[in-house]
């Protein structure tokens, strides 16, 4: 094995052991219990990623790079911006369902949990965050809209209230508490944000509708 491969291995070992440390002890995750579980010293998590706040970024990238690739491969390329924002809140709600789900938001609420608790781990895991947003961020700028091509500043707007209400309608799927919303109900919010289109457009209450997308306008 050549040097270069040893180091990938061993920043992989890493990086699955703090996976597992961190969604069970949150902030009070250990490095040497880290290094330990990776068969390694807390030297090498020193030398691979600089400090615990590093260790913690790096986690945060190689848990949000594969989304961040399958969302590029979900948004079809000739999509305008409500075709783009409809396949994303589609993706993020079948993202729901996946196996892994309960385990995927676990970590998010244990990584926002020592954000809250660590003044260097937060800067470092909003870094990380901010990086993978970049690419939605250009995924959406230059596609058309209104009549007009959207810029990178209001791509950035929408990436932010995007996750925000995605993130907490997610939230909403897993907790039991949004038991009817599905990809339909998804993609008419996130459609919302960007087209004008009213979620208080939904059948009288009693008529028996097919949940809370019926009747939805989707601009």
């Amino acid at each position: 094995m050549t040097r270069a491969e040893t180091k990938e291995r061993n920043r992989r070992a890493l990086l699955d052991a703090a996976f597992h440390v961190v969604s069970r002890d949150g902030h009070r995750a250990r490095l040497d219990e880290i290094a330990e579980r990776a068969g390694l010293t807390t030297g090498a998590v020193y030398s691979l990623f600089g400090s615990k706040s590093g260790l913690l970024g790096a986690l945060v990238t190689d848990y949000l790079q594969p989304h961040y690739a399958e969302i590029e491969q979900a948004i079809p390329a000739d999509a305008d911006l409500l075709g783009a924002v409809d396949a994303f809140a589609r993706y993020y709600r079948r993202s729901c369902d996946a196996p892994d789900a309960s385990a995927d938001q676990s970590l998010q609420f244990t990584l926002l949990d020592m954000a809250l608790h660590d003044a260097e781990v937060g800067p470092r895991l909003a870094g990380s965050v901010r990086a993978e947003e970049e690419r939605l961020i250009a995924l959406f700028t230059g596609r058309p809209h209104g009549g007009t091509r959207v810029t990178r500043g209001q791509a950035q707007r929408l990436t932010t209230a995007l996750r925000a209400v995605l993130i907490g309608l997610g939230q909403g799927v897993l907790l039991g508490l949004a038991p009817a919303a599905d990809e339909q109900y998804f993609a008419d919010t996130a459609r919302a944000l960007v087209s004008g289109a009213s979620l208080l457009d939904g059948p009288p209450e009693g008529s028996g509708g097919a949940g809370p997308s019926a009747g939805l306008s989707a601009g």
